[in-house]
C-alpha cells in the first residue's frame, strides 16, 4: 500500500477558521495562524487553507493572512479560495504557499489550470472539485457549493487532467461535516477515472473512516472537524493507520525532513 498523507483543512471566513455541515451552519473553530502552527508541530503531512468566502464575495484570496499562516507552517502548504488568475497564484506562491488550489474559476476558465501549471509546474496546481449526488451520478458545484453547474463529474475529471492538474481535492458536499465517513462510491469512481493523486474530503468521524479512505487508494486524507474540535490528534490517526498496515509518515521521519 502506498504512503497516505494526513491533511488538516482550515476553512477560513472573515479571518477565522470555521466548520459547518454541507458548507452551511458555520461555527467558529479558531485562529488560522495558531492552528496552522499547531498542526505543523503535531505531525500533519500537509496543510490546506481555503478562503471559503472569497469567491462568493467576489474577491481574491486573503494573501496577507495566508502569508502569516505560511510563516508558522513547516509542512507543505496549499492555499485556495478566490484563486482566479495567474497573478493571484503567483502572489500566494511568493508568500509561502507550496501549491495553489483552483475551483470555481477553473470551471469558468479551464485554461487557468494550464496557465499556472506552465509557469510553476503541474505539482503546484491542485484542482478542488466540490460535488453533489444527482439523478445522473455526481454534479460539480461551485461558489462554496451554492451554484450547480450541470457539469458531470467524469467530464470534468477528463478536462482537468488534460489541462495539467497535479492533484485533485475532491469534496463530497453530501458527506461534508456529517461525520459519517467518506463517500466510497465517489472516490472509487474518481480513482478509476484519474491518473493524478487524489485527496479525499468530507465526512470523517471515526478512526475507521480514515482507514476506509486509505484502503480505497487515495493519496491524501483530509479532515477538519475531528481535528479542530479535539476528537482525534494527528498522532492518534497515524498510530491507528499504522497498526492496520497503512504506510504513514512517522514522527522520526518528520524530524529528519
Amino acid at each position: 500500500m502506498q504512503q497516505v498523507r494526513i491533511i488538516p483543512c482550515l476553512d477560513v471566513a472573515r479571518g477565522r477558521v470555521v466548520k459547518g455541515v454541507s458548507f452551511l451552519d458555520l461555527r467558529d473553530a479558531g485562529d488560522p495562524v495558531a492552528m496552522g502552527e499547531h498542526y505543523s508541530k503535531e505531525g500533519a503531512d500537509e496543510l490546506v487553507f481555503l478562503d471559503i468566502s472569497a469567491t462568493t464575495s467576489a474577491r481574491t484570496t486573503m494573501v496577507e493572512l495566508a502569508a502569516r499562516v505560511a510563516e508558522q507552517t513547516l509542512i507543505p502548504f496549499t492555499v485556495g479560495g478566490g484563486v482566479d488568475s495567474l497573478g493571484v497564484a503567483s502572489s500566494l506562491l511568493r508568500v509561502g504557499a507550496d501549491k495553489v488550489s483552483v475551483n470555481s474559476a477553473a470551471v469558468r476558465e479551464p485554461h487557468l489550470i494550464r496557465e499556472i501549471a506552465d509557469v510553476y509546474g503541474d505539482q503546484c496546481v491542485v484542482v478542488a472539485i466540490d460535488v453533489r449526488r444527482s439523478e445522473h451520478g455526481y454534479e460539480v458545484v461551485t461558489h462554496g457549493g451554492t451554484r450547480p453547474t450541470g457539469l458531470e463529474l467524469s467530464a470534468w475529471l477528463e478536462r482537468v487532467q488534460r489541462e495539467g492538474a497535479g492533484e485533485l481535492l475532491v469534496t463530497s458536499m453530501d458527506q461534508d461535516g456529517q461525520m459519517a465517513g467518506y463517500d466510497q462510491v465517489l472516490y472509487s469512481k474518481v480513482l478509476a477515472e484519474t491518473d493524478v493523486p487524489v485527496i479525499a474530503s468530507g465526512g470523517v468521524g471515526s478512526l475507521d473512516d480514515f482507514l476506509v479512505g486509505a484502503e480505497l487508494g487515495v493519496q491524501g486524507l483530509l479532515a477538519a472537524s475531528v481535528f479542530h474540535f479535539g476528537t482525534f490528534t494527528i498522532g492518534q490517526v497515524k498510530e491507528y493507520l499504522a497498526s492496520a498496515g497503512v504506510v504513514v509518515r512517522r514522527e522520526d521521519e518528520e524530524r529528519r525532513r
